[in-house]
């Protein structure tokens, strides 16, 4: 269990004032945080490749987004402008842009490639399909990320002659991506160690009155002085906390509220995603029964963890218990209404999942989130949530779980 996140002495700052922010006195944790190298992004398209040859794919096609960052460093946004790779079976990576972007695609790009810049009357489709390895279907099918665009997809299908054979890329991806490096692994370290020092920090300042923008308002300022870059808040008072993902009518703090915030930021790409629930004032007998049944749901999932096994049996096992002391089954409310936890790394939610019907084996490497909330509409909920990752020596805590839910961090 990794515990450095907790090192951040946060209680012992000053109290702010009002010429002072409350954020202010936090330093960053991630300044010896190394981003992916260029070697490593090698690695990654000679793997894929290899998998590509096995399969005989002949490329595969990925717009801007996670997995193209993940393959070649780039990192950008989508727009209408298509900027896209072409990764081939073997060879030189292709990538497509528009002309007066491409000093800032290298400004990201990590590995050699070939860059085919188009101009504003100019198409990129042409561009894409110009580079498809001998434009012949005896080469193989075209596979596609499963976030392209589908318009994409189908300017290039048009523009190729043959028109190529398109399948899906989810399996050649997840080969890849699945299974964490080290130095991805302390990166998404990192990214916890500044999410709970965050929380951390918010947790002492709240007061009564607050509404859910003021206390977003102090996780993006913590998170930002920690090092981190926020990435979401979503901050659930009272009632709305019945709902995983909230509610539009207007809450604020008084005593006796739960205050669930589920939050996240990314370093270098990398993403942590960490839920801490608890009670402004004094807990109810009901509201600490629901949160220690919640922080019990997190050590079942942890204990049920098993090389080898499908992921989705973690689901069942949390849901058994949450049954057997009265909640509802199948997803059902009051009770369990959202899966156990998800895969986690460049993206917040990544496969595999662990949902009841996946099948998934767990291997080491693989990262999941690990929160079983308890939800009851028109009342409250409780969710408690922490990343871990999977060892050859069973599963390890990026973050360590809340102690009780008057000591929530």
């Amino acid at each position: 269990m990794t515990t450095a996140g907790a090192a951040i002495a946060v209680g012992a700052q000053a109290p702010a004032t009002k010429d002072t922010p409350a954020h202010e006195g936090l330093r960053s944790l991630t300044g010896g945080a190394q981003p992916i190298s260029g070697e490593e992004h090698g690695a990654r398209l000679a793997k894929v490749q290899g998998l590509m040859q096995q399969r005989r794919i002949a490329a595969l096609l990925v717009e801007s987004g996670s997995t193209l960052e993940y393959f070649t460093g780039i990192r950008w946004h989508r727009s209408e402008r298509t900027t896209a790779a072409l990764i081939p079976a073997a060879g030189q990576v292709v990538v497509v842009t528009p002309y007066f972007e491409e000093p800032s695609i290298r400004e990201t790009l990590r590995v050699a490639a070939d860059l085919r810049p188009w101009k504003e009357d100019e198409s990129p489709f042409e561009l894409i399909a110009g580079a498809l390895p001998h434009r012949s279907r005896a080469a193989g099918p075209l596979a596609v990320e499963a976030t392209t665009r589908y318009f994409i997809v189908e300017q290039v299908a048009r523009a190729a002659t043959p028109r190529p054979d398109v399948v899906p890329a989810e399996d050649l991806v997840r080969g890849c991506r699945m299974i964490k490096s080290a130095p991805e692994l302390a990166l998404m370290q990192a990214a916890n160690d500044v999410t709970l020092a965050a929380l951390r920090h918010v947790h002492g300042h709240i007061e009564a009155g607050m509404r859910g923008a003021d206390i977003l308002a102090l996780m993006v300022a913590a998170t930002g002085q920690l090092g981190g870059e926020h990435e979401f808040s979503l901050v659930l008072l009272n009632e709305a906390s019945a709902y995983p993902h909230g509610s539009l009518k207007p809450q604020e703090v008084h005593p006796g509220s739960v205050i669930l915030i589920d939050t996240g930021c990314s370093v270098h790409g990398y993403q942590s995603d960490i839920s801490r629930s608890w009670v402004f004032g004094d807990a109810s007998p009901r509201q600490r029964e629901v949160w220690k049944t919640v922080k019990r749901g997190q050590e079942i999932a942890l204990e049920t963890a098993r090389l080898g096994a499908a992921v989705g049996g973690i689901d069942r096992a949390v849901r058994a218990f949450y049954e057997g002391k009265g909640w509802s089954g199948d997803y059902g409310l009051p009770g369990l209404s959202h899966r156990t936890g998800h895969g986690i790394g460049m993206d917040v939610h990544e496969p595999p999942y662990l949902v009841r019907n996946d099948t998934t084996a767990l291997q080491a490497g693989m990262c999941f989130s690990d929160e079983p909330g308890l939800y009851i509409p028109g009342e409250f909920g409780i969710r408690l949530e922490d990343c871990w990752h999977m060892s050859a020596a069973g599963p390890r805590l990026f973050t360590p779980l809340a102690r009780a839910i008057d000591q929530p961090i």
